[in-house]
């Protein structure tokens, strides 16, 4: 089981409106870099709810789910 954890995003905001994220900092304030981007689409997150724009992310070699619903991110976290 998942669930939707808000997280603050440090990203790139470039000249054509494109949004990058660069890192994801988690509640205890850890800062986690985002190696690579791999895929940008609209999407719903299907374990923790809710839908926007997902950035499917390399972190450390993991892949992770980068939701960017609205004005506000969010990842799929386990309960």
């Amino acid at each position: 089981m998942c669930k939707k954890v808000y997280v603050e995003v440090n990203a790139k905001f470039e000249k054509d409106g494109n949004i990058i994220p660069q890192s994801i900092i988690w509640e205890d304030e850890t800062v986690y870099k985002i190696d690579k981007i791999t895929d940008i689409c609209v999407a719903a997150s299907l374990k923790a709810g809710g839908s926007g724009i997902r950035y499917t992310c390399l972190i450390k070699g993991v892949q992770t789910y980068l939701f960017l619903e609205k004005d506000r991110w969010f990842v799929e976290a386990k309960k």
